[in-house]
């Protein structure tokens, strides 16, 4: 647009040279300067149209001047001598993270903090943010479009180390975390909104501590196992002593009732019933019965 503007002072200036000049391009002076005029043309009314993309509002600045309203998504009619910055609207994201190639600084970017009990506790962290499309004008005006290094990180980074002094690095790491995350959340979200920034959500991707406190809380955690499992264990045994209890006390009880309801006679009849069964079997042969009438023996041919 402001291309075109120039193209055609360039060919206007040059179609006053050529009319001034005796040679033979001076019969061309007409044309280059209809071109001159056509150029400047199309470059201004080029420059009334301003196209904003969805998901971006537009802010005018005259000379150093910014309007108050902003240019919503679609095709508008503006002055053209106006400069316009898009902003964009949608949620955007800073990840600060130890890993290389996860956050938005190159190398290790996660934050450092001193806990209450004097150890450094590493946290990653992602900010989930977006722009107030009404404040866009303000942020031009006193932060400008690089508004995530100045405002964004900064404010995130000083938040977190002025809440963490309040926990201990052990309670970060394990019970006191959700509480942690709604505390930084609830101070970063009261900066932001001063100027002009919504914030959505504070993901808190990892808390690292140092190695001798996480092989001390892993220690911890393995003897509680133990001690669980041994508890287990403990029940079990007792459990099935308990069965074994009660079985030797149903047959203590069985052979106590079998000894008071079997007689003399009952057994002498069982007796004789188990002979007859015997005798009638197909594999036994003789049969020795002694006067005194007692058990017989029983002779197979096998």
């Amino acid at each position: 647009m402001v291309l075109f503007i120039i193209i055609g002072v360039i060919l206007l200036i040059f179609s006053f040279s050529l009319k001034n000049n005796q040679s033979q391009l001076s019969h061309f002076s007409n044309i280059f300067k209809i071109l001159g005029i056509a150029a400047i043309l199309l470059g201004v009314s080029s420059s009334m149209f301003k196209q904003i993309n969805a998901g971006k509002v537009g802010v005018q600045s005259l000379y150093g001047s910014v309007e108050p309203e902003v240019l919503e998504s679609g095709l508008h009619l503006i002055n053209p001598l106006l400069d316009v910055t898009d902003f964009d609207i949608q949620t955007q994201n800073y990840t600060m993270s130890a890993v290389h190639g996860e956050g938005a600084q190159v190398g290790d970017d996660a934050i450092r903090v001193l806990s209450n009990d004097g150890l450094e506790v590493v946290i990653d962290l992602t900010v989930l943010y977006r722009i107030t499309p009404s404040d866009a004008p303000k942020i031009f005006k006193q932060i400008g479009v690089n508004y995530t290094d100045k405002i964004v990180r900064p404010v995130t980074r000083t938040r977190i180390r002025d809440n963490a002094v309040y926990y201990d690095a052990v309670a970060l790491y394990s019970t006191k975390r959700n509480e942690f995350q709604q505390r930084i959340f609830k101070t970063i979200e009261a900066d932001f909104k001063l100027r002009g920034l919504v914030l959505e959500q504070l993901l808190i991707r990892n808390i690292n501590l140092p190695t001798s406190v996480k092989a001390s809380i892993e220690s911890k955690i393995n003897a509680e196992q133990d001690a669980q499992k041994m508890t287990f264990v403990l029940q079990k045994e007792k459990q099935e002593a308990e069965r074994k209890r009660v079985e030797a006390q149903g047959i203590a009880d069985y052979q106590h009732i079998i000894s008071m309801g079997l007689t003399d006679k009952q057994l002498q009849y069982e007796s004789i019933k188990a002979q007859k069964e015997l005798a009638a079997s197909p594999n036994t042969k003789i049969i020795f019965m002694n006067s005194k009438g007692n058990t017989p023996v029983i002779l197979s041919d096998k």
